[in-house]
């Protein structure tokens, strides 16, 4: 198969959208002549036209708002929001209207939108760009909320999304667009709800998403190299989450950490950890480690701010202090 770049991943699926769908248009600010703050649309513009590739204005709530309504008079819409800390400006568009507007209406209308956005932190953007929310909307009955890892998860959950016909938050890591990975050139798609085992393993269960699954990635190859063989999760989706795909996985290993960029306090892992206590008590052989950023606004500082992130070393000392492994 050949290989891809994440970027190269959702811009194919942004592509397959719109040759597919007349009704399909992608709105954002810088999308069009610039081509995307992370060149996801370059070239876009010219290809589609005006119609369909809609710069905005910087107003976060109104670049949702209008998507919304364009979604309940039968369209469409993609939305790119440049980062998930600006989505703060469209919270009320997202949370009180988009997730709620098919079950107040009794389904008299459907809310067919994506929200494309860009989260976490590692590329010195300062504290007010670098925070990762995924979680907070996975709080939110009636969005879906999508953390790909890689070019080929990145691509399949795309193309569900597009499909659903409800509203999903899509959430790509800043420092992902880079990542390569093998594609089939042929069609396929990714479930909502359905976690990926990246990494098979009977010590240990490592449950991570987003660019944390790389991390985590990382700190199993190291374990390895000295006998403990972890298996590493990939929760692929937040909102619908994937419990069982965890809850088997931690039965046969007996541990369990859960790594994450976004901050320990109201952190999604401790969704996790309540989730493995409920279902897998009676097979733990020792506490849910939770390994998450550093509870400070992001720095802008290179090193500093590489120090609030989770890395390997924090993850294995992690496993080590919990299980002496």
């Amino acid at each position: 198969m050949p290989e891809i770049t994440l970027r190269e991943a959702v811009s194919r699926g942004l592509r397959e959208a719109l040759d597919s769908d007349e009704r399909v248009f992608l709105i954002g600010e810088d999308i069009g002549a610039y081509g995307g703050a992370y060149a996801v649309t370059k070239g876009f513009l010219d290809e589609y036209g005006q119609d369909r590739i809609k710069d905005a204005p910087i107003a976060e709530s109104v670049i949702v708002g209008s998507a919304i309504g364009a979604a309940m008079g039968g369209l469409k819409p993609i939305v790119e929001i440049m980062t998930i800390n600006f989505a703060l400006l469209a919270m009320d568009q997202l949370v009180n209207h988009a997730a709620k507007l098919r079950y107040m209406s009794n389904g008299q209308f459907t809310i067919p939108l994506v929200m494309r956005t860009v989260t976490g932190g590692g590329g010195q953007l300062g504290a007010t760009h670098s925070q990762s929310f995924e979680g907070w909307f996975a709080s939110v009955p009636g969005l879906k909320v999508v953390v790909p890892s890689d070019p080929y998860d990145a691509l399949g959950l795309l193309r569900t999304a597009t499909q659903d016909g409800n509203p999903i938050v899509y959430a790509e890591h800043a420092l992902l667009y880079g990542v390569r990975g093998e594609v089939p050139e042929g069609d396929y798609n990714i479930p909502f709800g359905q976690a990926a085992v990246k990494r098979v393993g009977k010590d240990i269960t490592i449950v991570s998403y987003s660019r944390m699954v790389h991390v985590a990635m990382e700190a199993a190859q190291v374990l390895a190299s000295t006998g403990v063989e972890a298996e590493v999760i990939d929760l692929r989706t937040l909102r619908p989450l994937d419990v069982e795909t965890v809850v088997e996985s931690v039965k046969k290993t007996g541990r369990a950490v859960i790594v994450e960029e976004c901050w320990k306090t109201g952190g999604f892992a401790g969704e996790l950890v309540s989730s493995i206590q409920e279902d897998a008590f009676d097979f733990l052989d020792g506490p849910i480690g939770r390994i998450a950023g550093v509870e400070v606004p992001a720095p802008y500082s290179g090193g500093l701010e590489a120090a609030t992130i989770p890395d390997a070393k924090r993850v294995l000392q992690t496993i080590r202090d919990l299980y002496d492994m």
